[in-house]
């Protein structure tokens, strides 16, 4: 016979205990704390072209997320075959414009995984060697950084010209597009300085022929 107490004994009010206070203080804060950090050194290393404060905010959030699911995950078996078939079905429409945003995306996840886990060592000292490593190499300065060079002529004279004086002003010179009109010859060149000195672009429009020239530094990765 169904007592009064049984109507209130769930499978539910149960799990209330299954994850304790301590644990999950412990692994919020740490994961803020790790969210916080990865923050920072995102924003330290940012190259792009327009920072994204909502994308830094963001890798906290997924840190101290991905904790909160693990946790959950950790203390009820049956809960992380649900959890699994609950995340397949999510699609993510939110293109990645920089490649090391990527990173950072795992970075925050790994955090969030070692940490509910209970690696705590490893998820500290993981990340501080991640963030140095990246403050490290992607904040290296260089004088090779590429360039496009635009070029505008009129005629193939002034396009060998043009051609010419850049072979002699910088370090490197590859012709990555060509396009050529009735009234116009466009050059676009991938161009690496040898020093930090961009007057041979006013040398370029002096040459007879050339009705303009632009350099525009770009990431490396060139489409088409």
């Amino acid at each position: 016979m169904t007592t009064f107490q049984d109507i209130f004994k769930s499978s539910f009010l149960e799990n209330i205990t299954s994850v304790s206070v301590v644990d999950m203080a412990i692994s919020l804060v740490l994961s803020f704390c790790l969210g916080l950090f990865i923050f920072l050194v995102y924003k330290k290393t940012f190259n792009g072209v327009m920072y994204s404060s909502s994308f830094g905010v963001t890798l906290i959030a997924l840190t101290m997320i991905t904790t909160v699911v693990i946790l959950a995950v950790t203390s009820n078996v049956v809960l992380s075959l649900g959890m699994v078939g609950a995340l397949s079905i999510v699609r993510f429409r939110t293109a990645i414009k920089e490649p090391l945003d990527i990173a950072f995306l795992f970075w925050s996840i790994a955090v969030g995984i070692v940490l509910a886990a209970g690696m705590i060592p490893l998820a500290v000292i993981g990340s501080v060697i991640i963030g140095v490593t990246l403050l490290l190499f992607v904040n290296r300065k260089t004088h090779v950084h590429p360039y496009i060079a635009v070029i505008r002529c009129t005629t193939q004279e002034a396009e060998q010209k043009a051609k010419a004086l850049l072979e002699q002003k910088v370090e490197r010179c590859v012709v990555k597009s060509k396009t050529v009109s009735a009234d116009s010859i466009e050059l676009d060149l991938e161009v690496r300085l040898k020093e930090d000195d961009t007057s041979f672009v006013n040398a370029l429009t002096r040459i007879p022929g050339v009705q303009s020239a632009v350099l525009v530094s770009y990431n490396g990765d060139y489409m088409g």
